[in-house]
């Protein structure tokens, strides 16, 4: 049993709208989880379907064994371009083919019209599988457009949250495993673990409601990084688990180099096979309460360590809006361990 962490969960209107063949478009106002707390796993991996579709595969099947007595955690999918649908035998149909590539094909090789919309040729498969309403379940995966020489920075995504109650029942030590065994065969640049606010529209969008929370709390994590910020070889912030592969571990000169340079008596590092590692900054993840002192010292020590490989402020486009203050709070979060 894990200790209760802060429960986040404001609520509001949604908006949504369907169609439907008398009616034409439905929209309907419903009250929904704008922002709530959960735990999430991520993994950025520079390789294209054909090449990792094996170890995402696996990677689902750890996520199923783990939900398994949660029913709540397997109710809709989405797959390349489907509409959202309740998940069935149809769904897990698609979703097993994405993950069974039989050729691989170059976008160079696509004709125009293919070309024109990619995502509709399952040139970059994607598939996602969300729990009962605002469960905090989540498993999603988007693979890259796979090209003879990818962009600059393209990287295929792996992301999982579990609610926080989650965490609480099943205990830190069993999301440590879940998540470990979920990167045993994933070939990553990069991964996390760890406290998350999950946000129904942009953080930006949000900032009133976040604020009270992030900047009290910086063990909670609000960058959400997906297929589309090209993050490559760099690292999205400090978590409580920080995967590290090729190449910035070997600049960083290997695990022994990274574990003498880590003087925090609780954080960990420990050694994957193909040339990656997991540092873990103490037995479980923490929240913190500045409130309290409570600053998080083995996250700080670690942020200076990997300065050099953090992604720049990704929100930076707020000032080219005109929206300053935005910019310089949240810039200010984002650098919440170096400051």
């Amino acid at each position: 049993m894990t200790t209760p962490y802060p429960r986040v969960r404001v609520s509001g209107p949604i908006k949504s709208r369907s169609w439907h063949p008398d009616t034409d478009v439905v929209e309907r106002i419903e009250e929904r989880l704008l922002v709530r707390d959960l735990v999430r796993i991520a993994f950025f991996i520079p390789h294209d379907n054909f090449d990792i579709a094996a170890g995402v595969s696996q990677a689902l099947d750890s996520y199923l064994r783990a939900v398994t007595a949660r029913p709540e955690a397997l109710a809709l999918y989405t797959c390349c371009d489907w509409e959202p649908s309740r998940l069935d035998d149809r769904g897990w149909e698609l979703i097993r083919r994405a993950l069974r590539p039989e050729v691989r094909r170059y976008f160079e090789d696509y004709t125009p019209d293919e070309a024109f919309y990619p995502e509709k040729e399952g040139a970059d498969p994607y598939f996602s599988i969300t729990g009962r309403g605002d469960s905090g379940f989540y498993f999603g995966y988007h693979a890259r457009i796979p090209s003879r020489q990818p962009p600059r920075g393209s990287v295929s995504v792996l992301r999982v949250t579990l609610p926080t109650e989650f965490l609480e029942e099943r205990g830190h030590a069993f999301i440590h495993e879940l998540a470990l065994d979920m990167a045993s065969q994933l070939p990553f640049a990069s991964g996390h673990a760890g406290l998350a606010l999950s946000t129904w529209s942009s953080v930006d969008g949000q900032l009133e409601r976040l604020r009270p929370v992030i900047f009290r709390h910086p063990g909670f994590d609000i960058r959400d990084a997906s297929i589309h910020d090209n993050l490559g070889n760099r690292l999205d912030g400090i978590h409580w688990l920080n995967f590290l592969g090729q190449p910035v571990l070997g600049e960083l000169g290997g695990v022994a180099s990274l574990r003498a340079r880590l003087h925090s008596p609780t954080t960990t590092v420990r050694e994957l096979g193909g040339e990656r590692a997991v540092v873990t900054l103490g037995p479980c993840p923490e929240a913190g309460d500045l409130t309290r002192g409570q600053d998080l010292p083995a996250y700080r020590e670690l942020a200076r360590v990997l300065e050099r490989w953090q992604e720049p402020f990704p929100w930076g486009w707020l000032r080219r809006e005109g929206r300053t203050n935005d910019e310089e709070e949240l810039s200010r979060w984002w650098r919440r361990f170096l400051d």
